[in-house]
């Protein structure tokens, strides 16, 4: 017995519609946990040094994943990913994170958020060019709208304190390490798992990392508990899970409307920075966290489909009359 294509269709739609819930909550889990690297990255900034806070990141990240691929039997990538993970790899889980953990001690919160935050409309120019990715207007409206947002939470965070050149140039090769790194990421999820590619991606910037290797084993000899704990939460939570899970959600949508997702830290830092730490955010401030999330769904939304049209019989189609 044949099942009708209606039925088809509606199972088809059932998958694609949890598929994309998916998709969606793992992205949600990455914008979270990164957030959360801000808070701790101010404590363990403090005592660490920009590379080898990376790497004592990378390191704990790498062993979780390596242990996660054992497990699993995950396996090498195929070759044909390697490029993919190796510019990642590099870029991203690399020098990303040292670059940015630099320009951090050069200039305050609210410029690098607002800097950095160049980061998701370079992914989607550069996935627009290279891979081929549509801009429709509904993903450039809500990437404008949240980039105005990160614009009012960056100069409400600035206090109106003088920045350091060097730190906004730091902040400005961060966003476009990360932009590449997305953007050379996605291929390498067409051939190899999204446990691969980010297991694979955080090896290569840990040996890109190694000549930190003696700053981070003098600083972790004098550093005090907390500042070492929080540099390892970073390297199990924001780096081995939030990249994973970040991966999950790449894999099943295009890179601009994922890097347009990740407008949701700047709004979800102010208040994580409220409840953790006491800073009390200005009204600016929570007004352009909630531009940054209005955008954000701006961006993810679908328009909806248009209603079927039911054909008006003409007088060609009429049944003729008889007698």
């Amino acid at each position: 017995m044949s099942t009708a294509p209606g039925t088809d269709r509606n199972t088809d739609r059932r998958t694609d519609r949890r598929g994309g819930l998916a998709a969606a909550g793992a992205a949600g889990v990455t914008v979270v946990l990164w957030a959360s690297a801000f808070v701790s990255i101010r404590s363990a900034g403090e005592v660490y040094s920009p590379g080898a806070l990376a790497l004592g990141r990378l390191l704990a990240g790498v062993l979780v994943l390596g242990v996660l691929c054992l497990v699993r039997r995950e396996g090498w990538p195929p070759r044909s990913a390697w490029r993919g993970i190796g510019l990642s790899g590099l870029l991203w889980f690399g020098g990303y994170m040292v670059v940015l953990n630099w320009g951090e001690r050069q200039v305050d919160a609210g410029t690098a958020a607002l800097v950095v935050n160049v980061g998701p409309l370079l992914v989607a120019l550069l996935a627009a060019r290279l891979l081929g990715d549509a801009m429709p207007p509904r993903l450039m409206a809500g990437m404008a709208v949240s980039f105005a947002g990160a614009v009012t939470v960056g100069l409400s965070m600035s206090g109106g304190s003088g920045s350091s050149g060097l730190g906004v140039a730091l902040c400005l090769l961060a966003a476009v390490c990360y932009a590449a790194g997305v953007v050379a990421q996605k291929p390498a999820l067409g051939t190899a798992s999204v446990l691969q590619v980010t297991t694979f991606g955080c090896l290569v910037g840990t040996v890109a990392c190694l000549p930190f290797a003696g700053q981070l084993v003098r600083e972790a000899a004098d550093a005090p508990l907390s500042a070492t704990l929080n540099m390892v939460y970073l390297g199990v939570f924001p780096t081995a899970l939030a990249f994973t899970t970040w991966a999950y959600a790449l894999a099943r949508t295009t890179a601009g409307r994922m890097g347009a997702t990740t407008y949701a830290v700047p709004a979800l830092v102010v208040l994580m920075s409220w409840l953790a730490l006491g800073e009390v955010p200005a009204p600016p401030a929570l007004l352009g966290g909630a531009l940054c999330l209005a955008g954000v769904a701006v961006s993810r939304s679908r328009p909806s489909p248009a209603a079927p049209v039911t054909p008006t019989p003409s007088d060609d189609t009429r049944p003729e009359r008889v007698g």
